[in-house]
């Protein structure tokens, strides 16, 4: 392709909104222009990076024996109203209505549209094992649209479905789409984690996430440097640091005290002099309609994902502050355990064994010292604490490390969620009729060739990995209207392209400094200079991370590069 021809509109200044590396970069490169908050168009050179990655996607997903189709983006309410997402997935869905006042929804991800499909088609054990994906433009109603790219209200996936008649089915088919991931996102050039994962609304057994760290992400991760552990921060276990100051010795019943205006855990800290540690921070929710309060030390944040899968809760919330008074006879922030027998309590392991902490007395203003658990009140105990910054790797015992992160794939166990609520049923070998077991795993396109950005870039451009770069390299002649120049740059142009390379000609008549300045910035891997060195029959070859330059006789440069 030639430049001059090309449709590429560069910006010399960075965008104001533009946070992130990927985002600036995207807009300053001429990639992508935004429509509307969270909606941007695809140019060519998004669209040509785009297509490498997809093909690589698709490669890896044929490899696997999955099948690829294209499923409706626009689905009826009564498919999502079955398997109870409608409601589940609030305000998140983007709903519409027809000209008959039909409820319909964009779909943001397609197991009901699979299980739909599966129920009317496959009957017997003798069709499974089947995965089925595509990749295909999804919707979300995002909130709060930020990072270019990397949380939109319209994007492109890669999504797929596998269908197994029993567990082993499925773990082998899990297995595949792993060992697939691992080869894509390898081939596209990215450094990334593969973390323990939850569900979330997608439901299911088992997840696992892909993650590429970046301050541009959002999630956050517990990682061991040391033998490897990495789990999303809400899911992670790890070993607390111990608290601070020792519990003091001795029997005592517990004591209130007058904490005038002091709320917050940091206040009370302050106020008594103590820290944080020999403080219980009490949380209350309502999980499954019931009121429970939750504890953790002063210090530690609780794990909403583990909170709800210690008490087997599908639904849960903070409790509201008319709740709150009428269950304590207290307001937030002076709330605790001792006399709260009415309510189920559940504690954090790490206040397992304390003795003689600080709790709010459920009175207005005051709190107890000389709170023991199990004396003082019976909690039940699980693992509720997020994993942080201090503690030590429950497997090695060496320093975690928390890392954020940016999602760019994510597989699951599904189960029998969908399949049973659906209605999904085949006959075994024996003829009788069972329930199979699903599967359900995306990827990001959109998100590998951010986090290829954000992975590698410098003050001058983006810099890609020629596996997903739009094109492969760029010939520049140093003055288009110098002959010499201008007739060596399409002699090795022509060169690569005959030897497969994805080469930009830059034909354009602009200063030299203009082009170099925009070959940077756009992210192709080689750079060939057709200048002042053609009178020894040399042309300069740059590659882009590196900076690296070489001399190349001209009728070796596609060669060489390639």
């Amino acid at each position: 392709m030639r430049w001059s021809r090309l449709f590429i509109p560069t910006l010399r200044e960075t965008p104001a909104e533009a946070e992130f590396a990927s985002h600036q970069l995207l807009l300053r490169a001429g990639y992508v222009r935004q429509l509307a908050a969270g909606v941007y168009s695809h140019l060519y050179l998004a669209q040509r990076s785009m297509r490498k990655i997809a093909a690589i996607v698709r490669e890896e997903m044929d490899r696997i024996g999955a099948q690829e189709m294209l499923l409706p983006a626009l689905n009826p309410a009564e498919v999502w109203q079955e398997s109870g997402r409608w409601e589940a997935m609030g305000d998140n869905l983007f709903r519409l209505k027809d000209r008959f006042g039909r409820d319909l929804c964009l779909a943001m991800t397609h197991e009901e549209v699979v299980t739909t499909l599966a129920r009317g088609e496959v009957r017997s054990y003798k069709q499974l094992p089947q995965i089925w994906y595509q990749i295909q433009t999804k919707f979300r109603d995002e909130p709060r649209p930020k990072g270019g790219l990397l949380r939109v209200r319209q994007f492109l996936m890669k999504d797929s479905y596998s269908i197994d008649l029993d567990a082993a089915g499925l773990d082998r088919s899990y297995d595949l789409h792993y060992a697939a991931y691992r080869r894509i996102f390898d081939r596209c050039g990215l450094r990334y984690l593969v973390v323990e994962a939850d569900s979330g609304a997608m439901g299911g057994s088992q997840s696992h996430e892909f993650m590429v760290a970046t301050e541009a992400g959002e999630d956050w991760v517990a990682h061991c440097p040391a033998c490897g552990y990495a789990a999303n921060l809400e899911k992670a276990v790890s070993t607390p640091a111990p608290p601070a100051l020792a519990d003091p010795e001795g029997k005592f019943d517990p004591e209130p005290f007058h904490t005038p205006n002091r709320k917050t855990i940091a206040e009370v800290a302050e106020f008594t002099g103590l820290p944080e540690t020999t403080q219980m921070k009490s949380l209350v929710m309502l999980a499954g309609g019931q009121p429970v309060l939750a504890l953790v030390r002063g210090d530690h944040q609780m794990s909403e994902t583990k909170f709800a899968a210690a008490l087997g809760a599908r639904e849960f919330r903070p409790a509201l502050a008319a709740e709150i008074r009428e269950w304590f006879g207290a307001d937030a922030g002076s709330l605790g355990p001792v006399g709260a027998a009415k309510l189920r309590i559940v504690a954090d392991e790490a206040l397992r064994g304390r003795r003689n902490m600080i709790a709010g007395a459920n009175r207005n203003d005051y709190h107890l010292k000389h709170v023991t658990p199990g004396d003082d009140f019976t909690p039940e105990y699980f693992d509720l604490r997020q994993a942080a910054r201090g503690d030590a790797c429950r497997a090695c015992g060496a320093p975690l490390e928390l890392i954020k992160t940016v999602e760019i794939g994510h597989i699951f166990k599904l189960g029998h969620k969908y399949a049973h609520a659906m209605g999904l049923h085949v006959t075994n070998e024996a003829g009788e009729e069972v329930t199979p077991i699903m599967g359900s795993y995306g990827i990001g396109i959109e998100r590998i060739l951010c986090a290829a950005i954000e992975l590698y870039h410098d003050a001058d451009g983006m810099s890609l990995p020629p596996s997903i770069a739009p094109f492969d390299v760029v010939v520049t002649p140093v003055n288009i209207n110098d002959a010499a120049q201008r007739e060596a740059a399409e002699q090795i142009y022509n060169a690569c392209l005959e030897r497969g390379l994805d080469a930009l000609l830059d034909d354009r008549d602009e200063r030299p400094g203009v082009k170099f300045k925009d070959a940077d910035l756009i992210g192709v891997p080689w750079r060939v200079v057709a200048g002042k060195k053609l009178a020894q029959g040399l042309v300069e070859v740059v590659k882009r991370r590196t900076r690296e330059k070489q001399d190349v006789a001209v009728a070796e440069v596609a060669s060489s590069v390639r």
